[in-house]
């Protein structure tokens, strides 16, 4: 879950598993999977960070990659050859 803020500044916990895609028009809309929209105050990357920022703490969780990792695919504790 992620926390945004509506355009009318009323706090928003979204669920950012269901997001599909983000789109400027100029205000961000977030469409979900189920067909809802949010129009939302935060830019299209700060969207993008959160839902990064949730993926990575959901996956440290489950014992997954650790934060920091590279792109090469590190994980905690292996070294790369």
């Amino acid at each position: 879950m992620i926390r945004l803020t509506r355009i009318n500044r009323v706090p928003l916990v979204l669920n950012a598993d269901l997001i599909e895609h983000v789109e400027v028009t100029p205000d961000t809309v977030i469409s979900l999977t189920t067909g809802q929209k949010f129009v939302v105050l935060e830019t299209p990357e700060e969207v993008i960070e959160r839902v990064i920022e949730y993926r990575r703490a959901i996956n440290e969780r489950a014992g997954g990659p650790a934060a920091g990792a590279s792109d090469r695919g590190e994980k905690k504790g292996v070294d790369s050859v």
